[in-house]
């Protein structure tokens, strides 16, 4: 048996089954964790979707901001962009039973020393704190008036946690730590617009994962998100967007030895 963490698959199906085919995957015996942002840019987000689904209890995905914007497109409470390719999954047969399961998917997975979550964990949060926060959003998007929150979900502010939050400024806080962030101040007020190489953060910010101090750095945090990074293998830190839709590689790493799986993409 084998855990096999994936990065950013983003719609690229094709280069997926590659992947799979390369680490010689069974899910009678293996597992995949998936970083999230399984779909949209790539061309074939539906069939991701239905492979992922497929696979049951073989395979641990949590969400990513593209992701959660499918979900908020299919609710009404997002609007598309000209770089969407998600029509094949909202005009499918089994949109809703996908969709559906799709939101009850967490926005943090936590097993034994490892944490898989999208983009990141603010420097002051425990991954046990992060584990409850992200259980109050995972709540909100399996109850019946889950729309409302999607319709107050998007947006930049507030920029940092406060734990006196409250409604969905609280509930956003949480998803754009764990969906969106890269550059966070030591003092964890988040800055969204920057997405280059961590060597170059904007003045008064650090990548998250380099705060000194983190409050997580007890886990080994296993995260996507950022293909400008691309794979970054630290002793608390295993970070898989290697740009597989921008035309480099999709990774797959072997946690049990940190082995190191690429199959390369087609450009974009």
């Amino acid at each position: 048996m084998a855990t096999y963490a994936i990065g950013d698959i983003q719609g690229c199906f094709e280069e997926l089954q590659r992947l799979l085919a390369v680490i010689d995957f069974d899910a009678r015996r293996d597992r995949l964790w998936l970083v999230g942002d399984l779909v949209n840019r790539g061309p074939r987000s539906l069939e991701v979707l239905r492979l992922i689904k497929s696979l049951g209890d073989a395979a641990i995905t949590v969400l990513g901001n593209h992701d959660l914007h499918l979900v908020m497109l299919a609710a009404g409470c997002s609007r598309q962009r000209a770089d969407d390719t998600l029509d094949a999954v909202l005009a499918a047969p089994d949109r809703e039973e996908l969709l559906a399961w799709l939101r009850s998917r967490p926005l943090l997975h936590v097993e034994g020393r490892y944490a898989l979550v999208h983009a990141g964990l603010l420097p002051q949060w425990s991954v046990k704190k992060a584990r409850k926060l992200a259980a109050e959003v995972e709540r909100a998007l399996s109850a019946d008036d889950y729309r409302q929150m999607l319709a107050h979900l998007w947006g930049s502010e507030p920029a940092a946690w406060d734990d006196q939050l409250e409604g969905w400024a609280r509930l956003r806080v949480i998803v754009n730590v764990m969906t969106r962030m890269r550059f966070c101040s030591p003092a964890g007020v988040m800055e969204f617009k920057t997405k280059g190489e961590a060597s170059a953060p904007p003045p008064g910010y650090l990548p998250w994962f380099a705060v000194p101090g983190r409050r997580s750095g007890d886990h080994v945090l296993v995260t996507g998100h950022w293909s400008a990074l691309g794979v970054r293998l630290e002793p608390n830190l295993l970070a898989l967007d290697s740009g597989c839709y921008w035309g480099q590689q999709l990774s797959a790493l072997r946690l049990e030895d940190r082995r190191l799986f690429q199959v390369d993409c087609a450009s974009a």
